[in-house]
């Protein structure tokens, strides 16, 4: 076999694999059009609000509301919900640091329960063992787009009285037993970040059933105001969330374009899957029954046997040589000094001990787990095949590592 390209051999592939974000003259012409407009903020036109009722009928829930991004929209969804100073979330520390800030900047305090280690995702019974009487809610995090155990997670937070926060930031479209998620809980978030399967370079949205956390939503998003209000009528304290009508042009187009996206991406997940089937090492999440539909926004996948984060570092930068975008993925924000600090700081003022976390599933998920750049679930067969090749190449050579 060839060396390895980040010894000096020749790399797997050079061509790059499809650009992303995707877009077309039909973003030109709505963002001109709102430009000429003069109505470029919510509070003037009408795109957010036309966003918003089209993503709640996407996402099958009756309500939502537009926001700036997604760590915001947690935030605000948290507040929505009551929760605040002192109050414990429950959350997975495989997950990206703005699902545990989202608490934090409420002076909420984010407490980690472990994963799964079949599906890297929170796991119930961890869940359930790290309530106590300060908790106030629980936040699956549907990481790569694949749906959390709801069944388990939501009968867990109605015997203890818990809100249920979402976070589906890589969930667009995703469903658990025929739902899609995002309200199968009391709200959940969805980010429209650059690497999102939707995006117009930031934004989010969050979306809810119910009538009155939607109006208190709308509220946090819009400085305290309510639907139909005066301007200067502020009956909530509330955030400056805002999205604005360029930004909602943009996603109701990718929102159009999503369901074929989403087909293709499901079409190369699959190709990818029967590629790597049988490589030595390599394992991937597994998919529970229940998720009727996945939103595949990661191809992620574990290999055996790296002997620690740093040799995991040196096998990623030697796939990355091969001219695959690969990612390591998640560090485990209970090993993240400033979450740990900011905890501490909340704690302290609090008079509380620091909450102690020991999550060996997760530890390992983070010791082995590593995922494909979005944008490689756009490609074709051929495409797959020298993915596949690269990741044996690379297995081929990492005692050299």
């Amino acid at each position: 076999m060839d060396e390895l390209a980040i010894h000096g051999g020749d790399p797997v592939r050079t061509d790059p694999f499809p650009a992303w974000p995707v877009s077309s003259d039909a973003e030109e012409r709505a963002l001109r059009a709102v430009l000429a407009s003069g109505r470029w903020s919510s509070t003037h036109g009408s795109e957010v609000r036309a966003f918003e009722r089209e993503f709640a009928d996407y996402q099958q829930a009756e309500h939502c509301v537009a926001v700036c991004n997604g760590t915001l929209g947690l935030t605000a969804a948290l507040k929505a919900l009551g929760v605040g100073i002192g109050d414990e979330v429950v959350m997975p520390a495989y997950t990206f640091v703005g699902s545990a800030t989202a608490a934090l900047m409420i002076g909420a305090i984010p407490v980690f329960a472990d994963v799964d280690p079949s599906t890297h995702l929170l796991d119930p019974r961890s869940t359930e063992a790290a309530i106590t009487d300060r908790t106030a809610a629980i936040m699956p995090v549907h990481l790569a787009g694949q749906p959390c155990d709801m069944d388990a997670l939501l009968k867990v937070a109605s015997s203890r009285g818990l809100a249920v926060v979402e976070d589906a930031a890589q969930g667009h479209g995703a469903e658990w037993r025929g739902q899609r998620v995002g309200a199968l809980g009391d709200a959940g978030m969805f980010s429209f970040q650059t690497s999102k399967n939707m995006t117009a370079g930031e934004g989010g949205a969050v979306a809810t059933n119910s009538a009155d956390v939607g109006r208190r939503l709308y509220a946090q998003a819009n400085v305290g105001r309510v639907p139909d209000g005066d301007w200067y009528q502020h009956e909530h304290v509330g955030f400056n969330l805002r999205l604005t009508e360029f930004q909602a042009v943009i996603l109701r187009e990718q929102l159009r374009r999503h369901p074929a996206q989403t087909r293709h991406r499901e079409t190369q997940w699959n190709r990818l899957t029967e590629q790597v089937a049988g490589v030595p090492r390599l394992s991937m999440p597994v998919i529970d029954e229940r998720v009727t539909a996945h939103g595949r926004h990661l191809f992620t996948f574990r290999v055996a046997g790296l002997e620690g984060l740093a040799h995991k570092k040196r096998f990623v930068r030697a796939l990355a040589a091969e001219g695959i975008p690969v990612s390591g993925g998640y560090v485990g924000l209970h090993h993240n000094e400033a979450i740990r600090r900011e905890i501490r700081t909340i704690t302290g003022r609090l008079g509380r001990p620091e909450p102690v976390s020991e999550l060996p599933a997760t530890d390992d998920v983070v010791a082995e787990a590593m995922w494909l750049s979005p944008q490689t679930l756009l490609g074709t067969h051929e495409d797959a095949e020298t993915i596949a090749a690269a990741i044996r190449k690379v297995l081929d050579h990492s005692t050299q590592l």
